[in-house]
């Protein structure tokens, strides 16, 4: 199982230091960027975004060395150009009104498509790509695996905060992100090729132009033979990163064991999935979570611990059991990034505090 291929791309915000505002200034530090670390950095969809992505890697150690190499280099050069760089899901008080859309034919179409709802994307995400070179067994995978979206989304929520306001979302980037017609969880398919004839009928239709315009949480990448996991906020710390990446590869994992032992699954109602999902961007890990197995409630803290029992033999088979729970049990003790955002704001009712933790948490393992 350790030949199994992954990659992280993540999204940053850029940040003038003075006012904490976002600051459009990605051509300038994009450049600076891939003089340093060449394509791995690129555009975002606003000139306060970029993105980087990691190379392929096996490990868990390659993960983590990549992306603090990739997070320095981004981080020196928006301090070159007299910026920051944070990873959150969303800005606590910048607005949208603000923000300029990158000069880029892919955006500017997003933008003439979808208008109102492009220009308020404000967003950062952070995207896991497995890698699963069947493309029919990439669709069974994604299938097995969406009934576990909504813990992973629990352990990385870190966008409570929306225009100086308190969302009472500990994801609200999921909320906002869920508006776009193609957005949300995937209704289970199939094969590969239903799922290839329903992209023709959504470009024939003319509600996409491609299968990059579908923007499920989990989906076949179209652009690599992966698997690519896209439910989680960008997270604070290289940490929480590494976590998220380690959980969706062993999901991948456990969800090829089970297909190649033609596991009965109990089928579970789309609608059921939805709410689950809206529970954990609505409550994270301060509240009670959907068992979907049991259908019922239950403390967050143990819905996570019953998906790491269910993730357990995958992550041993990788040698990455320890790493991995160790993380998500500090996660829970310590809290995911929306509860830090939220402790930070109740103890000196500034949202500069707030941008200012995202900053050093952002470079304190780079």
């Amino acid at each position: 199982m350790a030949g199994i291929s992954i990659g992280v791309e993540e999204e940053y915000q850029i940040v003038d230091p003075a006012t904490r505002h976002l600051r459009q200034r990605a051509g300038r530090v994009l450049h600076d960027a891939q003089g340093a670390i060449g394509d791995e950095v690129t555009n975002e969809l606003f000139l306060s975004q970029i993105e980087v992505g990691t190379p392929v890697c096996l490990t868990l150690a390659e993960v983590r060395a990549e992306l603090i190499r990739l997070r320095r280099a981004v981080i020196e050069a928006a301090e070159h150009q007299g910026c920051r760089i944070g990873a959150a899901g969303t800005h606590p008080f910048s607005k949208w009104q603000d923000q300029a859309v990158t000069p880029k034919d892919r955006y500017e179409t997003i933008l003439s498509d979808f208008q109102q709802l492009t220009r308020e994307q404000i967003i950062f995400g952070c995207h896991v790509h497995v890698g699963i070179d069947d493309r029919d067994e990439a669709i069974r995978v994604m299938n097995r695996a969406r009934r576990w979206l909504a813990p992973i989304l629990a352990l990385s929520a870190n966008s409570p905060f929306w225009l100086g306001l308190d969302t009472g979302y500990s994801s609200y980037r999921t909320v906002m992100f869920e508006r776009f017609p193609m957005a949300g969880i995937p209704k289970e398919l199939k094969s590969r090729a239903e799922y290839d004839d329903l992209v023709d009928d959504l470009v024939s239709v003319g509600s996409i132009e491609d299968a990059s315009k579908i923007y499920w949480d989990i989906r076949p990448s179209s652009h690599f033979e992966t698997l690519e996991f896209r439910v989680a906020d960008v997270c604070q710390s290289v940490d929480e990163a590494v976590m998220v990446a380690g959980l969706c590869r062993a999901l991948a994992v456990a969800c090829l064991d089970a297909e190649e032992l033609d596991a009965p699954e109990n089928r579970i109602r789309d609608e059921l999935l939805r709410a689950a999902k809206w529970r954990a961007a609505r409550f994270g890990l301060d509240g009670e979570l959907i068992d979907l197995r049991a259908r019922k409630l239950v403390p967050a803290s143990r819905m996570v611990e019953s998906m790491l029992d269910f993730l357990r033999p995958s992550l041993e088979s990788l040698d990455e059991w320890e790493e991995v729970s160790g993380l998500v049990r500090r996660t829970l003790a310590d809290g995911n990034g929306a509860m830090r955002q939220r402790e930070i704001y109740r103890k000196s009712g500034r949202f500069q505090d707030v941008v200012d933790a995202i900053l050093g948490e952002t470079a304190r393992e780079v």
